[in-house]
């Protein structure tokens, strides 16, 4: 399961002893993931929270229940790198996915708390709250991650 293994226990400071991505030395890709956040505004409709995170409604309906960070999310997604890549999709898997949000990236911690049941944002997650300079798998050290989440259902 892909997306266990890419979204659950993630935070920078516990990744395993893996060695850094070249990338995350590099400073033209650093600047240009830098870049892509600052260009997100809110006249474009994205919402800023702490640390970094920008998200925006794709599809909004004013739900009443939204989860806490102490619940079980279903969710469908996809998770792409800036030039496109889709490393991880529930979409194209066919079925969503539930996790405890507690256990996922903190960017996700941050943002999927806004959202309702049947709502669908757009997060754009900065590196230091995703997988850091080491990345995981697909994705490379220092990567600003781009997310469409549609929420599923809230609790077990």
């Amino acid at each position: 399961m892909l997306a266990a293994s890419l979204l659950l226990a993630v935070q920078p400071a516990q990744a395993q002893d893996a060695p850094a991505d070249p990338n995350a030395q590099n400073p033209a890709w650093h600047m240009q993931q830098q870049a892509y956040l600052l260009g997100l505004t809110a006249e474009d409709g994205w919402h800023f929270e702490p640390g970094g995170v920008r998200w925006r409604w794709l599809q909004y309906r004013a739900a009443q229940a939204k989860p806490t960070v102490a619940d079980v999310v279903t969710v469908h997604y996809e998770g792409k790198l800036l030039d496109g890549t889709v490393f991880d999709s529930s979409y194209a898997r066919g079925e969503p996915a539930t996790f405890p949000l507690a256990r996922l990236v903190k960017g996700w911690q941050i943002a999927i708390p806004r959202m309702g049941v049947g709502e669908i944002i757009e997060i754009a997650i900065p590196a230091d709250l995703a997988y850091g300079p080491v990345g995981r798998g697909p994705i490379p050290g220092n990567a600003t991650l781009v997310f469409k989440v549609e929420l599923i259902g809230i609790g077990g």
